[in-house]
């Protein structure tokens, strides 16, 4: 399936210079959601994870419908300040200042294997982070999945990863 169909570009937002790629018509399409979801599964499968981690917000969409389709639990990874209980953090350096990311102290147990799942990955900052999250809390991820890729701002080290599967990339 041709998933560039069901992405639109939008110019110059959220700032000047920046090409966001939405989701939002993919998601309106219930066969290029499906798509994604069986892709996502299929491959998830051969890799035998013990829990799916969705990265907020989007990774929340297609994390939660991996886990329900391979019967599975889901685990969200969230900005500061979202989640309700006892947490681990990770901080990460931006381009421009730096994020953390969170995930509850609870929500895996030492060598639990993990997917971790978001929609697009850029820079790699997001995913990195969520990764050394999991291994902090000593889990271990199998497996990356993410429907976009921006192959030109990602760097080797994610690009080389064995544990990295995409959809569609720009």
């Amino acid at each position: 399936m041709d998933l560039k169909r069901y992405i639109r570009n939008v110019v110059d937002f959220p700032q000047p210079g920046i090409v966001f790629r939405d989701i939002t018509p993919l998601l309106l399409n219930q066969e290029s959601f499906r798509y994604c979801v069986k892709a996502f599964s299929e491959r998830s499968k051969a890799i035998s994870p013990d829990l799916i981690v969705g990265i907020e917000s989007r990774g929340f969409i297609f994390g939660s419908a991996l886990a329900y389709e391979m019967k599975l639990p889901f685990v969200p990874i969230r900005k500061p300040g979202k989640l309700p209980f006892s947490v681990e953090e990770v901080e990460y350096e931006l381009e421009y200042g730096s994020d953390i990311v969170q995930i509850h102290s609870d929500a895996l147990k030492p060598h639990q294997r993990v997917v971790l799942v978001d929609d697009l990955i850029a820079t790699g900052g997001t995913i990195q982070a969520s990764r050394v999250l999991v291994e902090k809390m000593g889990g271990e991820v199998v497996g990356i999945n993410s429907v976009i890729l921006l192959k030109e701002i990602c760097p080797p080290k994610i690009l080389q990863d064995e544990a990295l599967f995409y959809l569609v990339d720009f």
